[in-house]
C-alpha cells in the first residue's frame, strides 16, 4: 500500500515539477527570490561555508542550488527524475559548482548514514505515507552533532486553507477565494498553476502539531532546539546564529497557544513551520 501511495506522489510530481523555473531566471534572480524569504536567509547564515549539507526532498533544487556557495557541498535529494534533472540543468546553466543532484526515496535513501552537518527536508514529510517512519530515516543521515532541519504543515496553521481548499473541491476548482498566494501571481500564470496543483490536487498530505515532532524527535535521539516561527508568545524570531540554538524555553501549554496564532500568521501561504534539532552523540 505504501509503495503505491509513494509512486503515486512520485507520478504527480513528474508530471509537473515544483517548483518551476522561469524562462528568464538567473542565479541572481533565483537569489533574489529566495532571499524574500527569511527562513531561507537565516539557513544561509546558520550553515557554516565548509558544511556538508543535504537538502532531502529537494524537487527541483532551488534551495539546494541557494545554498551552494562559498566552499559548501550541497546534496539535493529527491525520487522524481523530473525534477532532478530541472535541477541539474539549472546548475550548469547557473555556473554552481556546489551542487550535486542524486535520486533516492526517503524511506530508503541511498545516502551514506552520519555524513552530513546539517540534513534540511522542507515541505516533505508531509506528503510521504509515514511521516514518522520518514523522519527516522532521516535523522540517521545526520553526523553525531549535526543539525536536522524538517518544515512540516502544521495542524493548527492549516486548517484556514483546508476550508478554502473544500470550498475549491466543491465547485470543481472553480472558485478558490482567499488564497494571497494566487492573487500575487495574477500575472504569473505557470507560477499560479503550480501552486494551484501542489496545494489544492496533492494526492498525500498530513498535518503535524509541534509536540507531535518533539516526540519524534526524542524516539530518533534528537535534541529539540527550536521552531520557526518561534513558539514563544513573547519571543522574537531569531537571528542566523541563534537558528542553530536552543530556544529560551520549551513550555507545551504557551507552544499550543503560538500555533493557534499561526492561523493568522502562516495560514495565509499554507500553514508550514519548520523544527529544528540535533542529532545527539557528538558532545
Amino acid at each position: 500500500m505504501e509503495d503505491r501511495r509513494t509512486e503515486r506522489v512520485r507520478r504527480f510530481y513528474e508530471e509537473a515539477p515544483f517548483p518551476s523555473y522561469g524562462a528568464r531566471d538567473t542565479l541572481a534572480s533565483l537569489r533574489l527570490r529566495a532571499e524574500r524569504s527569511a527562513l531561507a536567509r537565516l539557513l544561509d547564515e546558520a550553515i557554516p561555508q565548509d558544511a556538508r549539507v543535504l537538502d532531502l526532498g529537494c524537487g527541483t533544487g532551488q534551495m539546494t542550488i541557494f545554498l551552494a556557495n562559498g566552499k559548501r557541498r550541497v546534496v539535493g535529494a529527491d525520487l522524481t527524475r523530473g525534477a532532478l534533472a530541472l535541477a541539474a540543468d539549472a546548475a550548469r546553466r547557473f555556473g554552481v559548482e556546489g551542487a550535486l543532484f542524486v535520486e533516492t526515496d526517503l524511506r530508503r535513501p541511498g545516502l551514506g548514514e552520519g555524513r552530513f552537518d546539517v540534513v534540511l527536508s522542507l515541505g516533505v514529510l508531509h506528503h510521504t505515507p509515514d511521516p514518522r517512519a520518514a523522519f527516522g530515516a532521516l535523522a540517521r543521515l545526520a553526523r553525531p552533532d549535526g543539525v536536522i532541519v524538517v518544515g512540516l504543515y502544521n495542524a493548527f496553521a492549516r486548517f484556514p486553507h483546508r476550508l478554502r481548499r473544500l470550498l475549491a473541491r466543491a465547485t470543481g476548482m472553480r472558485l478558490v477565494v482567499g488564497d494571497p498566494v494566487l492573487s500575487a501571481r495574477q500575472h504569473e500564470p505557470a507560477r499560479r498553476a503550480a501552486w494551484l496543483r501542489d496545494q489544492y490536487l496533492h494526492p498525500e498530505e498530513h498535518r503535524h502539531t509541534l509536540g507531535e515532532v518533539q516526540r519524534w524527535f526524542r524516539d530518533n535521539d534528537v535534541e529539540y532546539l527550536r521552531c520557526y516561527p518561534s513558539a514563544l508568545l513573547d519571543g522574537d524570531g531569531p537571528r542566523g546564529d541563534e537558528l542553530f540554538s536552543p530556544a529560551e524555553d520549551d513550555w507545551w501549554p504557551e507552544g499550543i497557544l503560538a500555533q493557534l496564532g499561526w492561523m493568522r500568521t502562516l495560514g495565509a501561504e499554507g500553514g508550514l513551520f519548520v523544527v529544528i534539532g540535533r542529532r545527539r552523540g557528538g558532545r
